[in-house]
């Protein structure tokens, strides 16, 4: 979903408006890293980026959801409790690990130790996403870990129904 919002042109414009041409590269495309460090170092940009990119987000599920009510979706919301959203949906899953887990990850990924706490701490608390989420799988191990807590998860779901 993000690829498609990131590539509407009136999105990119308005990008190149508020941030400058160093928000999109040679080839056209969103500069991701470049806009990662404008809007998490500074709250009102990411709250001007979020109130553009959200409503578009919220229209392309709203009509993938009505066009396929027959489909069990998985959806993948970062911003789930911070925005709301939870009851969009039936249950809630948080995949949780430690802070360190999360700092060292986000740096594996190549994002700077700074920018990578600026991105944490603008999210809700792990514990308050834990308390408030249905159910928690803890991932701290590999990713055939998680993988096998998913499917266990999944199977847990389809018995219950």
């Amino acid at each position: 979903m993000r690829e498609r919002i990131l590539a509407d042109p009136t999105v990119i414009r308005e990008l190149v408006a508020r941030f400058g041409a160093e928000v999109v590269a040679d080839d056209g495309s969103v500069n991701r890293p470049a806009l990662g460090a404008k809007i998490f170092s500074c709250d009102a940009d990411r709250r001007w980026l979020e109130a553009l990119t959200h409503p578009r987000l919220y229209e392309i599920w709203r009509a993938e959801f009505a066009a396929a009510t027959a489909v069990s979706w998985i959806v993948e919301v970062p911003l789930l409790f911070e925005k709301g959203l939870e009851n969009w949906f039936d249950f809630t899953v948080c995949v949780a690990c430690s802070p360190q887990q999360q700092l060292a990850r986000l740096e594996q990924r190549g994002l700077p130790r700074g920018l990578a706490g600026q991105r944490i701490s603008s999210q809700l608390p792990l514990e308050q996403k834990i308390e408030r989420s249905d159910f928690v799988l803890w991932n701290e191990g590999s990713p055939e870990f998680l993988e096998a807590a998913v499917d266990r998860l999944i199977k847990t779901l389809v018995d219950q129904s």
